[in-house]
């Protein structure tokens, strides 16, 4: 699969004109949350998404607000201790979630639900943290079976580095929840970036969470190739000059993580025309080499 530039709404500003301007670029994919934009970011899209069916969206479940949380405690979902946590992945805090989700995008069918930093739910306790996930994999199984969801995943922040889980891991688990029929877990999303090398790293070995999703035919949307805007003040020309001779030192984050093997999606949150075009160009260019990818990443971890 070619990576393609996906816009990322969270920290976008303007997120409608962002969404528009992204559709009209050829993007195939938003990527947002019920607790982006304080909670604003999924009806803050739906114009984009009706005025653009062709826009897939993926969107997720697990943090929320504490607006949401109380209505999800109104609701029966989640009990007061639960929703104090801001995170959850009982199953039917997901089930409400999602069908959310889903009234707030005006969107019928949900094309992709990402357990959002699954993680979170059991910190230090493997089994009882896949356990946790397999439950909600078998929501979100029921949701696909009902025609509500396409296909779901996990995006995560820290999981996959501090193996919490494994890719393999989570195909077992989705196996598991489909209870002998196709699963449907079809995504994973994490961080890419300078910052955050150790995918980069792991895949020029051919191991780690990359080539793993690759090898299952599993989507893989790089998440924060700007490391939240902090990656452009902190890359020099010179660094820049290594990665590709001409690009901007936020042209050069973008297409180092666009470059990274089994990368399928990079998430830029860009909300003006031009951060957008300049992200865009850069998506556009011939990969980077694994050679130069070795260099980049020699460079950066040398003493």
């Amino acid at each position: 699969m070619t990576t393609q530039l996906a816009l990322g709404t969270y920290r976008c500003r303007a997120i409608p004109e962002a969404a528009a301007r992204a559709a009209a670029s050829g993007a195939q994919w938003i990527d947002t949350a019920p607790n982006y934009a304080t909670g604003r970011a999924q009806p803050l899209l739906a114009p984009a998404l009706a005025a653009h069916p062709f826009l897939r969206v993926s969107t997720k479940a697990g943090y929320f607000t504490a607006a949401t949380g109380a209505e999800a405690v109104n609701a029966g979902v989640l009990t007061q201790e639960q929703a104090a946590a801001g995170h959850s992945l009982a199953p039917d805090y997901v089930r409400w979630q999602f069908a959310r989700n889903r009234e707030q995008l005006g969107r019928d069918r949900l094309d992709l639900v990402l357990l959002h930093n699954p993680e979170r739910a059991h910190p230090g306790d493997r089994p009882a943290l896949h356990r946790a996930i397999r439950d909600a994999y078998t929501v979100l199984e029921e949701a696909v079976a009902a025609g509500h969801v396409a296909g779901y995943g996990i995006a995560t922040w820290a999981g996959l580095e501090e193996e919490a889980f494994t890719v393999e891991e989570l195909l077992d688990l989705a196996a598991e929840a489909a209870a002998g029929a196709e699963h449907h877990l079809v995504a994973v999303q994490l961080p890419v970036s300078l910052v955050m090398m150790t995918p980069i790293a792991q895949a020029l070995q051919g191991r780690g969470p990359l080539p793993a999703a690759a090898d299952a035919g599993v989507r893989v949307m790089a998440s924060a190739p700007l490391h939240g805007g902090e990656l452009p003040r902190m890359v020099d020309q010179e660094l820049a000059d290594l990665i590709r001779p001409g690009l901007t030192p936020a042209q050069a984050c973008v297409l180092t993580a666009a470059s990274c093997p089994g990368v399928t999606d990079v998430l830029i949150a860009a909300s003006s025309a031009q951060h957008w075009s300049q992200a865009a160009d850069a998506a556009a260019q011939p990969s980077l080499t694994a050679d130069k990818l070795r260099e980049i990443t020699g460079v950066l971890t040398s003493p």
